[in-house]
């Protein structure tokens, strides 16, 4: 498979904006102030916990003190997409972003499922072990689609749900998923596709790469990041068939039929959007903004891509702390 296959999907431009109260630009996010020593991904390694479930054995990261704050990344990265936001939010919330079952450093149990279903279950009892009763969750990409599951069969275990740019029912799994899946129906997503972007992470943040398709800036994913992220992935056959079946969990439609039950939800919930993600484009957000009844309405994140979340963390904070009542 060629390198130019890794998604057919055109790059979106990127849009200057000004900053209101539903409208975000992605260049003045950028340029907020950053924490004085933010994690890198030596500090991430250390910082990384795991615990042995009947799921396999968990790998997560736990900062801070307080109420609890769920954070659910995207694929195929783990919890260190979260690292900016942890940073800044770690003294007000008790932050946990686990590694998703088949990404990351967890290690799933032999034959488990890595299907949006399990993942549920596997966070519950994950915040059982470290006796977290109700969290504020925070989620993108697949991981949105985990946590909109988690939200309508908990119900009382959310606070509050913050989502950026991911699944919906009336988009998953997204037309530019297609030839992911079926590269990983041929068992080479990971041996082919991501393996060559690790290999070459100037391919990665090229035009058809992870970078030029999921970040706004070419500069995104730094190669700490692509390691972080890909080697666990393609580390071996074992590691590269579990990437493979969590894009296959994905195939059929793992939101049908909930948005009935989203719009019984009555936790306050936030939707924060990049405006040129060409994978879940703004109506998708503009959908679930009006399919959740607790919804606080939607932030336009100007000319912002999927992956966002990871580059403009100050932004994801503010919202972060406004739907708790911090600000």
């Amino acid at each position: 498979m060629r390198r130019r296959d890794f998604f057919e999907l055109g790059a979106g431009a990127v849009v200057a904006g000004g900053l209101g109260a539903t409208t975000g630009s992605a260049k003045a996010a950028s340029q907020m102030a950053r924490p004085d020593r933010p994690t890198d991904a030596a500090s991430f390694h250390a910082q990384r916990s795991s615990i042995d479930l009947r799921f396999g054995r968990i790998a997560y990261t736990d900062r801070g003190r307080g109420k609890a704050a769920l954070f659910l990344h995207g694929f195929p990265l783990n919890g260190f997409q979260w690292r900016g936001a942890i940073d800044r939010l770690h003294a007000q919330r008790r932050c946990i972003a686990p590694d998703l079952l088949g990404l990351g450093y967890t290690e799933p149990a032999a034959g488990q499922s890595v299907g949006p279903d399990a993942q549920v279950e596997m966070l519950i009892a994950l915040l059982d072990h470290l006796n977290v009763t109700s969290v504020d969750l925070v989620a993108n990409d697949s991981g949105g689609a985990v946590a909109q599951l988690f939200t309508v069969r908990h119900p009382k275990r959310v606070r509050t749900l913050l989502l950026a740019n991911c699944d919906v029912e009336t988009n998953s799994p997204p037309p530019a998923l297609q030839p992911v899946l079926e590269a990983a129906h041929a068992g080479t997503f990971a041996k082919v596709m991501l393996r060559s972007m690790l290999d070459d992470k100037d391919f990665a943040r090229s035009e058809k790469g992870i970078g030029g398709q999921c970040f706004t800036y070419r500069v995104h994913p730094t190669n700490e990041a692509l390691e972080t992220y890909l080697e666990p992935l393609t580390r071996d056959a074992r590691r590269c068939a579990l990437s493979d079946a969590y894009a296959l969990a994905l195939e059929n439609n793992p939101l049908a039929g909930v948005e009935a039950q989203l719009k019984q939800l009555n936790a306050p919930a936030r939707l924060v959007w990049g405006t040129a993600d060409d994978i879940f484009p703004l109506r998708d957000g503009e959908y679930l903004a009006s399919a959740l009844a607790g919804s606080r309405g939607i932030r336009r994140v100007e000319g912002a891509k999927l992956f966002f979340p990871e580059e403009f963390p100050d932004l994801m904070a503010e919202e972060a702390r406004r739907l708790w009542g911090l600000v």
